[in-house]
């Protein structure tokens, strides 16, 4: 049977809803189990507010389902609840991808997942997208290869970013070259033209997912970090790939314009190791932008710095500190379920 032709939206885009999934597993999160729960909620009720965004949330049991409407009170009819089993909360990496087809009809692109390369699987991640899709009540559609929400990033218009570190690498796809990871990308979420960064952020385990690197803010329009600091680890990588996003042309001809905010700079966790935090992994939702911050000297900047970025939202920031612990932020825990008329 031949597929329909499809094609990922863009995040800005208006959603029917956001899937996410409550920090619930005390083994994994240890000590910032609450930290992350209390900031996992401040991001759900700033996306909620003044009816922004229709909250999709799947829940790993009764005690988990009590906490998640305990701390979500003040949105409640803007939540619904789903008893799923989840790994973890990465939802951008384990649930589908929504696309639309030429009718504009919505499916939920569902891919394999191998836990980042085989380094974190756990329990139940390998069956959300499956699940999300028959709870979702969009059209399932499999596909028999690994890709992760994360590692790529479109404009809605037939561009898509990604990295040559994770779609690349040998822990996902190592029967496919690059010429058939482009065709399949473009089968399956209508990338056109694909243009490839090369390396992330140090200590990231997803292999450089594209999330925390740069983003489409618009059609032509890219974001992506500058270093404020001598201490920043990632420096380097940011120049360069801010080098390189300047020299690219989208699916339309367009040469990128590249706007560069602040890095948040070292960001170091209990034991010192350097954490990949990133301001522009942030969530661009119905009424507002959610952007991750970490407590440095570098927040408000980078908050301000998007601002002028996304008129018609308001852009506010949220800490995503213990969030962080677990290797991500917040559009590492989000998905978004395109609306259809």
């Amino acid at each position: 049977m031949t597929r329909p032709v499809l094609h990922q939206p863009a995040e800005w885009d208006r959603h029917s809803a956001c899937w996410l999934a409550w920090p619930s597993h005390g083994h994994l999160w240890q000590e910032n189990l609450a930290p992350a729960q209390a900031e996992f909620a401040a991001l759900c009720l700033a996306m909620a507010e003044g009816g922004g965004e229709h909250l999709e949330l799947l829940v790993g049991g009764e005690a988990a389902e009590a906490q998640a409407r305990a701390a979500l009170a003040p949105v409640l009819a803007q939540v619904r609840f789903h008893p799923v089993p989840v790994g973890d909360i990465w939802l951008r990496d384990t649930a589908p991808i929504f696309v639309k087809d030429e009718a504009g009809a919505l499916h939920a692109a569902c891919f394999r997942f191998n836990g980042w390369g085989g380094k974190y699987e756990l329990p139940g991640d390998d069956h959300v997208a499956a699940r999300v899709a028959g709870r979702s009540g969009a059209h399932l559609i499999d596909h028999d290869w690994i890709l992760e929400g994360g590692s790529v990033e479109v404009d809605g218009e037939g561009t898509l970013l990604t990295t040559r570190q994770c779609l690349l690498n040998p822990n996902r796809n190592p029967d496919m070259d690059q010429a058939q990871i482009e065709a399949a990308l473009r089968e399956g979420l209508g990338a056109e033209n694909v243009l490839w960064l090369d390396e992330g952020l140090l200590n990231d385990h997803t292999d450089g997912h594209i999330d925390t690197l740069a983003r489409f803010v618009a059609p032509g329009v890219v974001v992506c970090m500058q270093a404020q600091d001598a201490a920043d680890p990632n420096a380097a990588t940011l120049d360069h790939l801010a080098a390189d996003l300047g020299a690219m042309t989208d699916a339309r001809g367009r040469k990128l314009q590249v706007v560069r905010i602040p890095s948040p700079g070292l960001v170091e966790n209990e034991e010192g190791e350097v954490m990949p935090a990133s301001y522009v992994n942030f969530y661009i939702g119905n009424k507002t932008v959610i952007v991750p911050t970490y407590g440095t000297a570098f927040d408000e900047a980078a908050v301000s710095a998007l601002a002028p970025l996304f008129p018609g939202r308001r852009v506010v920031g949220r800490s995503a500190r213990a969030i962080l612990s677990g290797g991500g932020a917040f559009h590492c825990i989000t998905q978004q379920q395109p609306e259809v008329p």
